[in-house]
């Protein structure tokens, strides 16, 4: 009777065990179980976008470009390698035209144009692809911060916007990168700083939007406070629209930054679009007729910037159905 009541014991203490033993494994296994769906819905919204996206054929083209342009900056050092930006071992003779040797001909110091061209894509992507995350990134926490309190912080916030937003960039562009020492960086910082003002208005508007739905008031309620509202509930419901300013303004600010480097304000140590044509009209290519100098970088600059914009049609027009944006 005594064997068999210690066994009877020790197999209800077994049990038990196990019994609390499965709760912790379940909660063991809950965060790894959340963060698995978490991917699985991120990867079936990629996968409904790119199918969407397809859809459009100018998205797809301006797609095409981009990557072909982006393939060719990014493999430049071994295509052409960093030699091509020397004056002292320039390969050929001054301002040769389009030949077998030079495709696209030479410019004032004998180097080969297609060389230039595709080594200045690396910085001019670069530039444009920084300031408009700055830019875009300023004006979504202004957008944020301002349609979230509201009232009279809100008022000021949007009369310094609305200065900004009167104000011509490209003056307020030059302005900063006289002031400052010319370098990439200057650039990317006079044309970030600039440009935020217009993302800022429609993220404030959708924040707007956004917050007068009924789960924010619930998740207010249910103690969330000011910080968790902006990052968990706004923040994501504004980031389509962030997505689609991005992709259109990486467009202007290359645009901006062929202009500050044509104006002789972008950095002379590096090769880029706007400083080729700064570099030809110095030359006098415009006078004497030399249009293989002034052609190539203003095209490429102008085929970046019709890419840019019809990628960011198409995805506007997946993110917002509404807007009717032709395919």
């Amino acid at each position: 009777m005594t064997t068999a009541k210690k066994t009877e014991t020790t197999a209800d203490s077994t049990a038990e065990t196990a019994t609390n033993t499965q709760p912790a494994k379940k909660a063991a296994k809950t965060p790894s179980t959340a963060t698995s769906l978490a991917w699985q819905r991120r990867r079936a919204s990629v996968a409904r976008f790119w199918k969407q996206y397809r859809t459009h054929r100018a998205g797809l083209y301006g797609l095409a470009g981009l990557a072909l342009i982006a393939l060719l900056a990014l493999t430049a050092p071994l295509t052409v390698g960093a030699d091509v930006q020397s004056v002292t071992q320039a390969p050929g003779t001054a301002l040769e035209p389009p030949s077998a040797e030079f495709p696209l001909g030479t410019d004032q110091f004998g180097r080969s144009l297609l060389g230039l061209l595709i080594w200045g894509a690396r910085i001019s992507l670069l530039v444009g692809l920084l300031a408009a995350a700055l830019s875009v990134a300023v004006g979504t926490l202004v957008g944020i911060i301002a349609g979230h309190y509201g009232g009279w912080f809100s008022t000021v916030i949007m009369r310094i916007t609305d200065w900004f937003l009167v104000m011509p960039t490209l003056v307020l562009a030059i302005v900063l990168a006289t002031v400052m020492s010319r370098s990439m960086w200057t650039v990317v910082l006079a044309i970030g700083v600039t440009s935020w003002p217009t993302t800022a208005r429609l993220v404030r508007a959708q924040t707007i939007a956004v917050e007068s739905r009924p789960y924010i008031e619930r998740a207010t309620a249910l103690g969330g406070g000011h910080r968790h509202v902006m990052s968990k509930h706004v923040l994501p419901n504004v980031m389509p629209l962030v997505l689609a300013q991005t992709t259109l303004g990486i467009s202007t600010a290359i645009l901006t930054e062929a202009t500050l480097a044509f104006l002789g304000l972008g950095d002379p140590t590096v090769v880029s679009w706007g400083g080729m044509l700064q570099d030809a009209r110095e030359a006098g290519a415009v006078s004497s007729g030399h249009w293989w100098y002034l052609a190539p970088p203003g095209i490429a600059i102008a085929l970046v910037a019709l890419a840019f914009t019809l990628c960011g049609r198409a995805v506007e027009a997946v993110l917002n159905p509404k807007l009717g944006v032709g395919r």
